[in-house]
């Protein structure tokens, strides 16, 4: 059985059409668009117009590739929508966009909505062999983290601090300043110790979302991107320490035409995310981190 699902999320919009086996999903066709949805919805609480119908513009692309599948497939779809509508002000004037230009009821989740659907897609998608598995799920708006082990979730919560957030929040000035990147690191390890979150000394970090699977093709060179090549592949702190460097240092400019085939539509938020996925790993204690190409596009369809 065919099934499709999209993600909207603060700064992508994510297609997944998978069929449902006795295996699991087998990946038939993703796709990604970065329409940034939550831009400054941070600040002001609200969806910009123009971040709207781009988003629109990418439903209705999403739209023709499910066809190919068949109606059914296409009246199956599940719609999600995280943390930049969940805090809008102006949310129900976006769904109603989406449900008159191309048929899609959203389903806006929670934060521990989007832990769990994370957690079951990551899982699905990546091989780990520790007992104490925790997913971290980097968004533009917010960040869940999943706890449990190859079976079963444990405890998810949802943070609001996202590549996004934390980007417009903190990281003003092109390169940001090293006194901005204190205060981003502060805020991340603030509300991380807030979380109270217990870890077992042998805890997997599985990072999910842009920022890790964007990190894992950088440092193989691994364009054009290919979802096999991003499952299941470890980094180091060390590595991660290296390229926090590379984005800290230099202008948005030069690191866009230094990696374009990842960077475009991200360059600006990629340093947030990655500050934020070191604090992670130094919470957990963890010294490593697997990347997995899974997330709630996967989840919502296993549930």
């Amino acid at each position: 059985m065919y099934r499709a699902s999209i993600d909207i999320g603060t700064n992508s919009v994510l297609l997944l059409i998978a069929e449902q086996t006795e295996k699991g999903l087998q990946v038939l066709e993703e796709a990604q668009r970065l329409p940034r949805l939550g831009s400054m919805v941070d600040s002001n609480r609200l969806l910009a117009k123009e971040s709207m119908y781009k988003v629109l513009e990418a439903l209705t692309e999403y739209v023709a590739i499910i066809q190919k599948y068949g109606d059914v497939v296409l009246a199956r779809t599940v719609v999600t929508a995280t943390s930049a509508v969940r805090d809008a002000a102006n949310k129900q004037e976006f769904l109603t966009l989406v449900k008159e230009t191309v048929g899609f009821q959203v389903l806006i989740l929670s934060g521990e909505d989007e832990a769990k659907y994370t957690y079951l897609g990551a899982i699905s998608q990546t091989k780990v062999e520790s007992d104490s598995i925790m997913i971290v799920d980097i968004g533009g708006g917010s960040t869940e983290l999943a706890v449990g082990n190859s079976t079963n979730l444990l405890r998810g919560i949802s943070i609001n601090m996202g590549s996004v957030r934390f980007n417009e929040r903190f990281l003003l000035h092109n390169p940001p300043h090293q006194a901005e990147i204190g205060e981003c690191r502060r805020s991340i390890e603030a509300l991380l110790r807030a979380t109270q979150l217990p870890f077992p000394s042998n805890t997997q970090v599985v990072a999910v979302s842009g920022t890790a699977t964007s990190l894992a093709a950088i440092d193989q060179q691994l364009f054009p991107y290919r979802s096999s090549g991003i499952n299941n592949y470890r980094l180091s702190n060390d590595k991660l320490a290296t390229f926090i460097r590379l984005f800290s240092i230099n202008t948005f400019e030069y690191l866009l035409e230094l990696h374009p085939e990842v960077m475009k539509g991200r360059v600006d938020v990629f340093l947030a995310g990655l500050l934020i996925l070191e604090g992670v790993l130094r919470y957990a204690r963890a010294e490593e981190f697997i990347v997995s190409n899974g997330g709630i596009r996967h989840g919502i369809l296993l549930s």
